[in-house]
């Protein structure tokens, strides 16, 4: 099933974008109102990126989490 917001096409492209210094470039030859909206999407970016990372975190240890919380609402 294709999940349509998981798009590893845009990502690959973003990171192109990072790794070839083209970001840097574009940075450094914008207008001051056009750095700060490269900013903004950066600080975006990596806010998404640590609710990525809590979210992967919490569905590969789900199991593990259930298995430590069961044994606390067994002995109630």
């Amino acid at each position: 099933m294709p999940f349509p917001l998981l798009d590893q096409t845009y990502l690959d492209k973003l990171r192109h974008y990072f790794e070839s210094g083209d970001l840097v470039f574009d940075f450094e030859n914008a207008s001051e109102a056009d750095k700060g909206d490269i900013l903004d999407f950066l600080e975006s970016l990596m806010d998404l990126s640590d609710l990525a990372d809590a979210t992967a975190t919490r569905l590969i240890f789900k199991d593990a989490y259930m298995d430590a919380v069961e044994p606390e609402k067994s002995d109630k």
